[in-house]
């Protein structure tokens, strides 16, 4: 096995994001990169390969659990809690971006960040995002974690929370952790429900989003949402 820094210079992974941007690299060289070194017998990118192979791909390897991630040889908790870092470093940017950037117009200005935060997820998480009067970010809470249900929305802790951020509008989110994004009956249910009290209050529902694997489903683009 030849290391990497054997290698002609445009196939070494960090040389050809220096040159070309990290969008111009697989999810294999990025990995590479992040590990830095391989292990005896392995180059980093020969150890990156078996990893997304053992995990099945990138999302199941940022959702794994420390002893499946420690138990391929050559990694370790240190390595374990830098990945783990480096994921939520780019959801907090995304969020940053969220709110501090222009007005949401449409679901998938929003998709990036619940995909990041949502499809990794194994128990169904409910978000809401609250918006001003332009549709801008105010703030991204967590209101339940578990089976998504009418249950799982208590009204009086979402008016509280909607008043608090002086809301005009809200969108709920929650995830599907079997991938598949198809709304069931307690998801109309409670977006019916959601949509029924904010109005009490002169705040409108503009969206209820679904995150699976790779897929979303938007109740406004099905006209459920709509007052």
């Amino acid at each position: 096995m030849n290391a990497i820094k054997h290698w002609p210079t445009q196939d070494r992974p960090r040389e050809k994001l220096l040159q070309h941007g990290a969008s111009a690299l697989t999810d294999t060289e990025l990995l590479a990169i992040f590990l830095r070194t391989g292990v005896r017998g392995k180059s980093a990118l020969d150890l990156a390969r078996d990893m997304l192979g053992y995990f099945g791909g990138l999302r199941q390897l940022l959702n794994s659990k420390a002893t499946q991630f420690c138990a391929i040889k050559g990694l370790g908790s240190a390595k374990y809690a830098q990945l783990q870092a480096v994921n939520e470093l780019a959801k907090r940017a995304i969020q940053q971006q969220l709110q501090t950037g222009d007005a949401l117009t449409s679901p998938k200005h929003a998709i990036e960040y619940l995909r990041h935060t949502l499809q990794n997820k194994q128990e169904e998480t409910l978000l809401a995002i609250f918006l001003d009067n332009q549709n801008r970010v105010l703030a991204i809470e967590t209101l339940s974690k578990g089976t998504v249900d009418q249950a799982s929305i208590h009204p009086r802790q979402l008016v509280e929370r909607v008043l608090a951020h002086h809301a005009k509008s809200i969108i709920l989110a929650h995830n599907h952790p079997s991938g598949d994004p198809t709304p069931s009956q307690q998801d109309r249910d409670i977006t019916d429900q959601t949509r029924k009290l904010l109005k009490m209050i002169d705040v409108q529902l503009l969206d209820h989003l679904i995150i699976g694997h790779g897929q979303y489903y938007a109740f406004s683009q099905h006209h459920i949402t709509s007052v």
